[in-house]
């Protein structure tokens, strides 16, 4: 049996927390949840390491670029591959979260939850 993948999910819609949690959970994921951004850095100082660390952007107190930018300059995390899930699909946000160290930018209203999961394991098997 393949070993599970660790996943952060961070977004502060609970609906979409939890559907999206369940979604990789049935898809062989070890799920770990924060409803939003000061709350993930928590997790990843007192050390989390997930393989995939998927954030929406539009969050209260902590945005999902700050977010990254603290992750960064934390060093939390630094193997883990970062992947936006936001309905801020402007060329210049997804340029920003490129610049910030994503390795994927997925548009909510662009992508049903099975596809967002098939576009996290497509962005893990090119990152092997």
């Amino acid at each position: 049996m393949e070993d599970k993948k660790k996943i952060l999910i961070v977004d502060d819609d609970m609906f979409l927390l939890d559907m999206y949690a369940m979604k990789f959970g049935q898809n062989n994921f070890e799920v770990h949840t924060a409803d939003r951004g000061a709350k993930a850095i928590e997790q990843l100082s007192a050390g989390l390491s997930p393989e995939v660390i998927l954030m929406d952007v539009i969050m209260p107190e902590m945005d999902g670029f700050q977010m990254l930018g603290k992750i960064n300059e934390g060093k939390l995390a630094e193997k883990a591959i970062k992947i936006i899930l936001s309905n801020k699909g402007q060329q210049s946000d997804i340029d920003q979260g490129m610049s910030l160290g994503a390795s994927g930018y997925i548009v909510k209203a662009n992508a049903t939850p099975a596809e967002v999961v098939s576009k996290v394991l497509e962005i893990l098997l090119n990152k092997k």
